[in-house]
């Protein structure tokens, strides 16, 4: 009887690099104790040669234009924000990531998608944290069809897919990574460990079974998703489920899509009966106040693969401290400190002085940069306290020279803005559509000095 020695290896929290020994530091993003360390069994079950993550490997060299190009079906989860999300539907021997905040919706949101695909295709709900009496009581309170849907309440993953091989799901969904385990692991669930080996192990599973497998995820206190790196190259799709707890709106937004167009976002409503889709997330967004003060800017962002309106305000008041505080809300601070400089170097506005605070309203969070020139026109308009046109809207990106860069997408952007009633438009030049839209009036700027000229005549009546 040969007794084999259980394997020790190291990994990285930051980006899942291994090493064969324990280091202060890694070699590889440069992160301070970072490394956990990883106890691999003697006997755990690994996929063959063959079988991989990505499924039935082919080991016969192809050429490119070999490689059959038959579109991959899409199984639709009767939610066209989170098909979009998706890239069109879930795809079989996939696997996807939801994360999010505790109470953000993700439970609800799956149990909703699951009980609708049970009408139609074998599915499991994998419960670890919660008992199937806890599940079936939201089920019912949100009144779901959940006679054919199946459950299961297991933590330890080999068996969990022993029992999955038998019944043969089509989707399965497991609520959390967290708690599951494996017995060959000697550590606790939740660790680096185990949470590593539960995915790898039931990523091998969903791709050589075609299932496809929802993994939800827990999220750190700065908002990242738990677990290792390692985690999210492992997927094929990573989306995160944000919102505040006091807010009645939810966004869904991918991360990372092997299927489709990353960055798009899906909006929901959270209601008494679980989460609604919101079609139209502009009508939602521009619920203004009937009246409009100053630092108030409508701007059109792009968002995936669709344009949004969405409201931004700037309140700009005398500082009281020594150092005049910079807050920015759903938008970069830092970014808000480097447009604050341009303004000033630019365009005459000295508000080194004051507090300058900002806000993107609906608790949305803008990381593109068409929003630059918009947050400086509100930065402006609070400044000088002049209420602008509620028929304005304005995009484009400011450079550290004060030009206006153009942004992608722009025609489509104006069109949205037409068809929500907007009268006038603040573009950057290269934006300018060739043929005009009708109702709308697109005023062209290259430099910050013409879009502050520009909103001269923007004011409200």
């Amino acid at each position: 009887m040969v007794i084999t020695k259980a394997k020790t290896a190291y990994v990285c929290n930051e980006c899942g690099d291994d090493f064969a020994k324990w280091q202060g530091q890694c070699t590889s993003c440069h992160a301070w104790n970072s490394l956990s360390e990883v106890r691999l069994g003697r006997s755990a079950k690994v996929a063959t040669p063959r079988q991989g993550y990505a499924g039935t490997a082919d080991n016969r060299i192809k050429s490119l234009a070999e490689i059959d190009l038959e579109d991959t079906p899409r199984i639709t989860t009767g939610a066209q924000e989170f098909d979009r999300v998706l890239g069109g539907g879930l795809v079989s021997g996939s696997v996807v990531l939801i994360g999010g905040h505790p109470g953000a919706g993700k439970s609800t949101l799956l149990l909703q998608v699951l009980c609708y695909l049970a009408e139609t295709h074998s599915t499991l709900y994998v419960t670890g944290e919660e008992s199937l009496q806890q599940v079936a009581l939201r089920a019912q309170r949100l009144g779901l069809t959940t006679h054919k849907l199946q459950m299961l309440s297991e933590t330890d993953v080999e068996r969990l897919c022993d029992t999955a091989d038998g019944v043969k799901p089509k989707i399965m969904v497991i609520d959390s990574i967290q708690v599951m385990h494996m017995s060959e692991v000697q550590s606790a669930p939740g660790s680096v460990s185990q949470v590593r080996e539960s995915a790898a192990f039931l990523t091998r599973f969903a791709k050589q079974s075609g299932t496809v497998l929802i993994l939800v995820g827990h999220v750190t206190k700065d908002g990242s998703l738990a677990g290792p790196k390692v985690l999210e190259h492992m997927i094929d799709c990573s989306i995160f489920l944000e919102g505040e707890n006091d807010s009645r709106y939810r966004t869904l937004r991918g991360n990372k899509n092997r299927f489709g167009a990353v960055n798009e976002l899906g909006v929901f409503a959270m209601t008494e009966q679980g989460l609604k889709e919101v079609t139209n997330p502009s009508a939602i967004f521009l619920q203004r106040a009937e009246e409009i003060s100053s630092g108030t800017v409508v701007m059109v962002i792009w968002e995936g693969t669709r344009p949004l309106l969405i409201e931004i305000q700037a309140l700009v008041d005398d500082s009281h401290a020594g150092n005049p505080r910079r807050v920015a809300v759903g938008l970069d601070q830092n970014r808000l400190s480097m447009l604050l400089a341009v303004l000033h170097r630019h365009g005459g506005l000295m508000v080194g002085d004051q507090d300058v605070f900002v806000n993107v309203v609906s608790g949305m969070k803008i990381i593109e940069t068409s929003a630059d020139l918009a947050l400086l026109m509100a930065v402006v308009s609070s400044f000088r306290d002049r209420v602008l046109s509620p028929e304005l809207v304005v995009f484009g990106e400011v450079g550290l020279s004060g030009e206006i860069r153009p942004v992608p997408s722009g025609q489509e952007r104006l069109r949205e803005a037409a068809k929500h009633g907007f009268k006038k438009a603040i573009v950057p030049v290269a934006n300018v559509p060739r043929q005009l839209i009708q109702g709308l009036e697109v005023v062209a700027v290259k430099n910050l000095s013409e879009a502050l000229v520009a909103i001269e005549s923007c004011r409200a009546d």
